[in-house]
């Protein structure tokens, strides 16, 4: 009987412990398959963060190559085969290689293991102790503060009026450190054998690779500043110790990775803004299409998500130069010019009878023109001997405060980089209506604000009209229209030019056709008070259906001025065309521009066509209306 109950108890215990072991497998099994699920669900999440799309470079759709794609073209960069397209196993990759025992790859991804160490609560007093190069590298890199650099326009390149953006990275806020900075900067590669239209084509098409580069700061100094004579602004930026450094982590990971380089979007500027979105995830930068990125739309970006802490203006060589020019009066600047051709001038009585604040003005003067002049001159001896007298000069002398230069508006308070608007007009006894569509940049006697005066460069701006008579067609295409009116004065005798190519509607036989066109044309400019008068030798290449050859070839003048008044800007030109085939055409012209706010105007015009036999006026008001 006993045996039967402890045999019964025996039973019931076993059934009982199978139970209970049952259960705990089922439970462990929910467990780790709950895990899993968990795990999952937090790459996913992670895969789609933020800081996870900065770092891979991802087109969230941005520019018009790869969306939803990383911008970096190169497959160093990745950990997975199909990193480049697929974030989530990129980020599968990066955990299993990075993941706290992962050693080698982490010393070539610290921005990536910083994250994922901050997601998955990885654990480590020294991670990268072993990583001797990296360690090496990122102590050598300044992180006290991050400077946005933008390199001015100067009037000896309108092209330059886009500009260029650059990094600089500071070891502190205090200003004679500065050359002591390094500076990021993101370009295409490019080979001596390159020329100039293989250039411009490979550059549109997305022909080269580009890559960041960190340098020395001074050798940026001296590329924009000394040798092109661009103005600087800088803006500090509004960044935290924790940002820099994720940036500068970043930068290592970039270094010798390959993008597409494209001129209108994907090109230094654009690159910048990804490479600060690294620094502040989230931000907006990089948010909303852009058919192009200007570097000035990129000044703005960065004010709009308040970035920029501190504005500061560095005139270039020349400006300086002009300020001490503007501060000589005309004998004075006489002198100047007789110490540059001859430094023993300054020994004689007509230089002595000035006080030596003044002396030392003109020899400073002379200086500066001597070292603008031959800034890209091999050296020589009779150069440097006189530079050397003129330092003597100004040493003998008591010193002259240098002349403060006034900043001029920033780059950003400029209008927006396209241009839309409507208006109408008579042409002799018939009225006509107008549309106006310009995707870039700037003419003549746009609103200045921001701008060089004399400078300009146009592309894609059309003109449409409309009359009595006539449905709406299209007068006018620029393709592109360039001007660099740059002054002349007793020391600084820079050459104007100006390109112009497209469609226009001229008189060819017997009444108006479309025509095709290249034109250009060299000359001088000047300054006088508040008027610019300027004078350029003209040719023209012209396709139409009347003309017998393919082209016709005419040359001519193109003479004017320009006013740039507190509230106007006037512009008057005769231009005068003589044709190998005995035709001729010209035409007189005043423009004038009424700023109504930074992206408004009014624009009223006078135009006078003449040709073989006949001629026509016309009078026109356009409402002009500037966006990015």
């Amino acid at each position: 009987m006993h045996d039967f109950f402890f045999r019964r108890i025996f039973c019931a215990g076993a059934l009982a412990l199978c139970a209970v072991n049952a259960f705990a497998a089922e439970l462990q099994s929910t467990k780790f398959e709950q895990e899993v699920l968990d795990d999952t669900a937090l790459e996913q999440a992670l895969s789609q963060s933020p800081a996870w799309l900065a770092l891979l470079h991802i087109n969230r759709g941005a520019t018009m190559h790869s969306r939803g794609e990383s911008y970096v073209d190169d497959p160093k960069f990745f950990l997975s085969a199909d990193g480049q397209t697929d974030r989530l196993s990129e980020l599968q990759a990066t955990i299993r290689l990075l993941r706290p025992d992962g050693a080698i790859e982490r010393c070539r991804f610290p921005a990536r293991y910083r994250f994922l160490a901050s997601e998955l609560g990885w654990q480590g007093a020294e991670p990268f102790a072993h990583c001797a190069d990296y360690l090496q590298w990122r102590n050598s890199i300044p992180s006290g503060r991050a400077v946005l650099v933008f390199p001015a326009s100067y009037l000896n390149s309108p092209s330059s009026m886009f500009g260029h953006t650059l990094l600089r990275l500071d070891s502190s806020d205090a200003p004679d450190t500065v050359w002591q900075s390094w500076a990021v900067n993101f370009g295409a590669v490019t080979t001596e054998k390159d020329n100039s239209l293989l250039y411009v084509y490979r550059g549109l098409a997305g022909g080269y690779p580009g890559r960041f580069v960190i340098v020395p700061y001074v050798t940026k100094v001296q590329e924009y500043s000394h040798l092109e004579n661009r103005d600087i602004w800088e803006y500090s930026l509004d960044l935290t110790d924790v940002e820099r450094a994720r940036m500068i982590d970043h930068l290592w990971e970039l270094q010798e990775i390959n993008f597409d380089y494209y001129f209108f979007d994907e090109n230094c500027s654009f690159r910048l803004l990804e490479l600060l979105d690294v620094a502040r995830p989230g931000s907006g930068l990089i948010e909303g299409f852009r058919f192009a990125e200007v570097p000035v739309n990129t000044v703005r970006t960065l004010y709009d998500q308040s970035m920029v802490s501190e504005r500061i203006y560095r005139p270039s060589k020349a400006v300086l130069l002009q300020a001490d020019i503007d501060a000589l009066t005309t004998q004075e600047q006489r002198l100047v010019k007789a110490l540059l051709d001859d430094p023993a001038v300054a020994s004689g009585d007509a230089f002595m009878a000035f006080s030596p604040q003044r002396r030392h003005l003109m020899a400073r003067t002379a200086y500066k023109t001597l070292r603008l002049r031959e800034r890209k001159h091999v050296r020589n001896e009779k150069v440097a001997s006189t530079g050397f007298a003129l330092l003597r000069v100004m040493s003998a002398n008591a010193y002259e405060e240098e002349v403060e230069v006034a900043p001029p508006s920033p780059p950003e308070s400029g209008h927006g980089t396209q241009m839309i608007g409507g208006g109408g007009g008579q042409l002799e006894s018939s009225d006509f209506g107008e549309l106006y569509y310009r995707f870039t940049y700037h003419d003549l006697i746009d609103n200045n604000r921001g701008f060089l005066k004399g400078a300009q460069i146009e592309g894609l701006d059309f003109r449409f009209r409309s009359t009595e008579s006539d449905t709406l067609k299209l007068e006018s295409a620029d393709i592109i229209h360039i001007r660099s009116l740059a002054p002349r004065n007793r020391f600084i005798k820079p050459i104007s030019w100006y390109v112009h190519g497209g469609l226009e509607r001229a008189m060819a036989g017997d009444r108006k056709r479309l025509v095709r066109f290249v034109q250009g044309g060299a000359g001088a400019s000047w300054r006088l008070g508040l008027m610019q008068p300027f004078a350029l030798a003209t040719v023209r290449l012209e396709n139409n259906s009347v003309y017998s050859p393919l082209a016709e070839g005419g040359g001519g003048a193109n003479i004017g001025a320009l006013w740039y008044l507190e509230h106007a800007q006037i512009n008057t030109s005769v231009e005068g065309l003589y044709f190998g085939n005995d035709e001729y055409r010209h035409r007189w012209k005043v423009d004038v521009n009424l700023p109504i706010n930074r992206q408004n105007g009014i624009r009223f015009g006078w135009q006078r066509d003449g040709w073989r036999g006949d001629a026509e006026n016309s009078v026109s008001v356009a409402w002009r209306h500037y966006f990015d």
